[in-house]
């Protein structure tokens, strides 16, 4: 039997770990261990003077990071602005309602770090806005975690990208498992950091279906509970300004907590897409388990953030380093 060439074998096992080995492989917790080892603290201290300014900083900076995570991947094309011949992902409609105090968020940290000259340039907004959203996660009560770092940021962003690449409030639970299952996450994964909507808030046209024309034998959801639906029509008249906004928590809204599981079990979940949660019997054991064990809770999502984090990263020549989060290089 003839020898194996081993620069044969090697490249095979090169080539088979190019294939299968998940981009997560190339990033770690102490990525700027080298470059910039104090980063963490900066983009915390720059966090935590937002917050103290405005609580929306915490749900404005967690839907940004989904939003981006979700198209293209976690590259900081979200943040990208629209240029005379490019409408950029933030510009499309579903993107629209992300407050300005993420993006915000981002820019001032950004101009932290930078403004220290060992990291200077070194530090992606990518990776910038990881750690700026479990940041607020945690100054909101929520768990902490490391954050796996080395994304790039993106080399474009297009709105017609963001078509179809979204959850929508009217989703049920086979729409939602089949999107968050295209980004190699669990239905677990999905009910975990659906509860992110625990400190998030939501217009009114968003869920005003459910309240007053959800279907002809019912004009509201008999899956909402009948004293929250009173209360979400009095909050929402029919034709309320577009700009009015509600907690999606209506319990404990400025504390990330799995309260939100407590008020599926009520009927209190404001989206569709929430209460199905609890409605289906598929998702519902693991709605009522997080609803008794926050600590359970907490670790799932912890686990799911994670594997977020790490969906679509840009290492090589598939990303850079930009000046300016909002301009691409």
């Amino acid at each position: 039997m003839g020898r194996l060439n081993p620069i044969l074998v090697w490249s095979l096992c090169l080539s088979l770990c190019l294939f299968l080995c998940p981009t997560s492989a190339q990033l770690k917790t102490n990525f700027y261990a080298n470059v910039c080892p104090n980063v963490e603290n900066i983009v915390k201290n720059v966090v935590t003077q937002k917050f103290q300014q405005t609580f929306v900083t915490v749900p404005a900076t967690i839907r940004l990071f989904f939003h981006d995570c979700f198209v293209q991947g976690c590259d900081a094309s979200v943040l990208v602005a629209s240029t005379g011949n490019n409408k950029a992902e933030k510009d499309h409609p579903d993107n629209l309602s992300l407050a300005g105090d993420g993006f915000d968020t981002v820019i001032k940290a950004k101009a932290a770090v930078d403004a220290v000259p060992q990291c200077k340039n070194k530090v992606s907004c990518a990776d910038i806005l990881a750690l700026a959203t479990r940041d607020v996660i945690v100054l909101s009560g929520g768990p902490s975690y490391a954050v796996e770092l080395g994304r790039l940021d993106g080399l474009s962003s297009s709105s017609k990208n963001v078509d179809g690449n979204l959850p929508k409030p009217t989703f049920n639970l086979n729409q939602l498992n089949s999107m968050f299952a295209a980004h190699g996450l669990s239905q677990a994964d999905m009910v975990a950091l659906s509860a992110a909507h625990t400190v998030g808030f939501s217009h009114c046209d968003r869920f005003s279906n459910r309240i007053y024309s959800f279907s002809a034998g019912n004009p509201v959801d008999p899956s909402l509970n009948k004293t929250y639906a009173t209360q979400l029509q009095q909050m929402c008249p029919k034709n309320v300004d577009p700009d009015i906004a509600i907690n999606m928590d209506p319990n404990t809204p400025r504390t990330f907590d799995n309260v939100y599981f407590k008020n599926l079990e009520l009927g209190q979940g404001l989206f569709t897409s929430d209460q199905v949660l609890f409605t289906d019997a598929r998702s519902q054991p693991t709605v009522k388990t997080w609803a008794k064990d926050n600590a359970a809770f907490q670790q799932a999502f912890i686990t799911a953030m994670t594997k977020l984090g790490r969906v679509g990263v840009k290492t090589g020549n598939k990303g850079n380093i930009r000046s300016d989060c909002s301009v691409l290089n």
